[in-house]
């Protein structure tokens, strides 16, 4: 028996991703209802991996692009029932309540824009799941004022506090 886990390198480029688990076919639809009527301006690709029946892979957006990589990355991540949404206009933060809230999304593994590495584990090609992810870099120390009035004058310069 050959199991083991992969390391799954997506490359985004400046985009934001959300990698999550559902579990319906109706996931991508019911994902673009709340993503469209999240954020006015948001861009975005969605690809969902059926685990059974036809076992394609599922798509939709309002971006071409966003949709053609989102689709590339489900792909390469090959895990039933996961998806993947490429967001652009618009961060995680405008839109993680609202999947939160499709009834068939079961977990979201990451909402970032920082370098992803999606761990999926293998059962000799059986089938598939995302046992984890390394979102970024590990710490380089711990925040002193000086980095705590960067963070707040940050927040402030993209328009998330007053």
């Amino acid at each position: 028996m050959n199991k083991n886990i992969e390391e799954v390198k997506l490359d985004f480029n400046g985009l934001n991703i959300i990698v999550g688990q559902s579990h319906f076919i109706k996931t991508v639809e019911d994902l673009y209802e709340a993503l469209i009527t999240s954020s006015p301006g948001i861009e975005f690709g969605i690809a969902f991996n059926e685990a059974s029946g036809d076992r394609l892979i599922r798509k939709d957006g309002n971006n071409q692009e966003l949709v053609k990589k989102s689709t590339e990355f489900a792909e390469k991540i090959g895990a039933g029932h996961s998806f993947v949404i490429l967001l652009k206009n618009a961060y995680p933060i405008n839109v993680l309540n609202r999947i939160k809230q499709v009834m068939e999304a079961v977990n979201i593994y990451a909402a970032t824009a920082n370098p992803l590495t999606v761990l999926v584990y293998d059962d000799n090609n059986e089938g598939r799941g995302i046992v984890g992810v390394i979102d970024g870099k590990k710490p380089l120390g711990v925040e002193k004022e000086t980095d705590k009035e960067k963070r707040h004058k940050f927040l402030r310069d993209i328009g998330y506090k007053r």
